[in-house]
């Protein structure tokens, strides 16, 4: 099988911009994940990242863990878990507001470092969709501008921890799923593996990497492509040694954005495959993912597809 795309972004500044641009083509083609290094965010400051974030698991959120998610998913456990996740988690919402200060327990250093790891992840996210601009075709900003709504995209960060498991034949870390969004940029533990996505019928570890940020395509992105690029199902193993630490950042489109795929993608395609995917209001899609996140994509596509109106398209 072909290896997991790694990808060095120093690279596009010299003489291998062009095969660096191919290996970014076919990772999003053929994976709809990579891995990137010298991605422009300094590795002490990740460094800190991952020591506050570790300090305010072990301060604030280990007990709630155990007394809310370990005693329930191992009381009286006979079958395989489910319904719920071995995983302990918050989430910081960055645009179009922050809630950082609604969030319980977090430090000032913390909550000031995490500000500043948005501003440096969101800079990474608009580059990155530029860069899948340039590779399909399309005017530069042209997915930024298609995120946009009214207000900007809508973009958070999920903070997770995945303590030591007893059973992890019995409960996953997280169950496999597709993301709702736009582009995931995904600061993975270096040490404790787990993430695993589906390729070719075969589940593929995304290998742990020091100081690399895992970037992955949602849902809006496939359907943006007009299935050129593709969402991939993923999910977390868990593990009997070692906690690891997840903080998965979500560029996505502002909720009253109205996604479809780009009218020159679809011009571009055979007349019997003209346009594949549905058009529809960002916030209405996520309103049926929030039921069906662990089931099949194409159902939600489909839904939308129905319910389709005459909604307008953006020419940006």
């Amino acid at each position: 099988m072909a290896t997991f795309p790694v990808i060095n972004l120093e690279k596009l500044n010299g003489e291998e911009r062009a095969a660096t641009m191919e290996q970014i083509k076919d990772a999003c083609e053929n994976w709809g994940f990579f891995e990137l290094l010298n991605h422009g965010i300094p590795h002490d400051f990740l460094d800190t990242v991952e020591r506050l974030t570790r300090e305010h698991y072990k301060k604030c959120m280990e007990q709630r863990f155990k007394e809310l998610v370990a005693s329930k998913a191992l009381e009286g456990l006979q079958a395989e878990v489910t319904d719920m996740d071995w995983e302990s988690t918050f989430f910081l919402r960055h645009l179009p507001e922050s809630n950082m200060a609604e969030i319980p327990d977090l430090s000032h250093e913390y909550s000031q470092v995490m500000k500043e790891f948005a501003l440096k992840l969101e800079k990474l996210a608009e580059e990155l969709l530029d860069l899948l601009c340039e590779n399909l075709g399309l005017e530069k900003g042209y997915l930024k501008n298609a995120f946009h709504g009214t207000r900007g995209p809508t973009f958070g960060t999920k903070v997770s921890n995945y303590p030591p498991c007893p059973t992890p034949d019995k409960i996953k870390g997280l169950r496999a799923h597709t993301d709702a969004g736009g582009i995931i940029l995904l600061f993975q533990d270096a040490q404790v593996s787990g993430l695993q996505l589906l390729k070719d019928g075969k589940w593929v570890d995304v290998p742990p990497m020091r100081h690399s940020i895992v970037i992955n395509l949602g849902d809006q992105l496939e359907v943006i492509t007009n299935g050129k690029y593709k969402s991939v199902e993923h999910r977390v193993i868990a593990q009997t040694n070692g906690a690891r630490m997840s903080i998965a950042s979500f560029y996505n489109p502002g909720g009253d954005a109205v996604i479809h795929p780009a009218p020159a993608l679809v011009e571009k395609e055979a007349e019997e495959k003209k346009q594949l995917y549905p058009k529809f209001v960002f916030e209405d899609y996520m309103k049926l993912y929030a039921g069906l996140k662990f089931q099949a994509k194409e159902p939600r596509f489909e839904a939308m597809k129905a319910r389709e109106t005459t909604l307008p398209i953006a020419t940006a």
